[in-house]
C-alpha cells in the first residue's frame, strides 16, 4: 500500500464522516479497496428522496487513477447516462465533452456529480443501447470505451 493511497482515502473517509455532502452517506468503509455509499435523489429531481448505492472500488495507485464506479443492484438509477449498473462517466450532458479523471477530484466530487447529472434529468429512461451494451459489456467499467456520435 503506497503513503499517498493510503494518506488520500484516510482523509477522505474522515471528511466524508464529519462532514457529508447532502444526499451522500458512506454506509460501508471498512478497508481501502472497496466502499459503499448512499445517494439520496435531491430535491425537486425525478428522483426526489430516492436511494441508490454506489460502490467505489480503488487500487493502489488512487488518486493517480480513477476508481472505479458503479451502482449497486437494486438500487441502480434508470438513467440515460447509467448502462446496467455502470455509470457512463466520460461524457457532460451535452456529450460532446469528455470528463477526465484529475487527482484532484475525490469520491465526494465524484458523488455530487453524478447526484448533479440525476437532478438534470427529466425523465426516468435507459440508455437507448442498453441491451446491447448489457450483453457484451465487461463487468469493469474501466474496460468499456465509449463512442458517442
Amino acid at each position: 500500500m503506497t503513503s499517498l493511497y493510503s494518506k488520500r482515502l484516510t482523509k477522505e473517509l474522515r471528511d466524508l464522516q464529519k462532514n457529508p455532502p447532502e444526499g451522500v452517506e458512506v454506509e460501508e468503509a471498512s478497508n481501502f479497496l472497496k466502499w459503499t455509499l448512499c445517494l439520496t435523489g435531491a430535491r425537486g429531481s425525478v428522483y426526489e428522496g430516492e436511494k441508490f448505492k454506489l460502490e467505489f472500488r480503488f487500487t493502489p495507485q488512487y488518486p493517480l487513477e480513477a476508481p472505479e464506479v458503479v451502482f449497486i443492484r437494486p438500487y441502480v438509477p434508470i438513467h440515460p447516462h447509467v448502462n446496467r449498473c455502470i455509470l457512463n462517466m466520460n461524457t457532460t450532458t451535452d456529450e460532446t465533452e469528455y470528463i477526465h479523471w484529475s487527482p484532484v477530484q475525490t469520491v465526494a466530487h465524484v458523488c455530487l456529480s453524478i447526484i448533479s447529472m440525476m437532478s438534470s434529468c427529466t425523465k426516468k429512461e435507459l440508455p437507448p443501447d442498453n441491451d446491447l451494451y448489457v450483453k457484451n459489456a465487461s463487468a469493469s467499467p474501466k474496460k468499456t470505451a465509449w463512442a458517442f456520435q
